[in-house]
């Protein structure tokens, strides 16, 4: 199997398994880091929307905290017919956080052949005018390093 979709595949199992027969919009994520581990998380919905998060932030919260590099990200919600998934691209806030580990950050995204398909983008491709190269030295995308400044 494709490693994109182990990845896709795990964000649905984690669906699955954290809202079993669910129909409402929610989310789950993957991510796949520098040495094959896959990490996913779950939306945390809450009453008071400030504190919600995406389904992508868990995960991601817990690469940096293992200090491991996202390679790729998969976020998965219900589809609108019972068992099936689409994939979500990620948010602004998310491609935020998945920027720390460079342009190239493999993101799904939903396909152009309709709500079943996706595709791999990198970051570079979902934002090709990333706002943060203009407070780079050479206008190129932030380091890891400038990221964590």
């Amino acid at each position: 199997m494709d490693s994109n979709q182990l990845l896709v595949n795990s964000a649905i199992e984690q669906l699955r398994s954290r809202w079993p027969g669910a129909q409402d919009s929610v989310a789950a994520a993957a991510v796949v880091l520098e040495d094959g581990q896959i990490l996913t998380s779950v939306s945390f919905d809450n009453f008071n929307a400030a504190a919600t998060l995406c389904a992508e932030a868990g995960a991601v919260a817990q690469a940096y905290t293992l200090g491991k590099r996202v390679v790729a990200s998969a976020c998965v919600t219900n589809g609108t017919e019972e068992g099936t998934y689409q994939v979500l691209a990620p948010c602004g806030i998310c491609q935020e956080r998945l920027a720390v580990w460079g342009p190239e950050v493999l993101a799904a995204v939903p396909g152009s052949a309709g709500n079943d398909t996706w595709e791999m983008l990198t970051l570079r491709e979902l934002n090709p005018y990333y706002w943060a190269t203009s407070f780079t030295a050479d206008g190129h995308w932030p380091s890891t390093a400038e990221h964590g400044e």
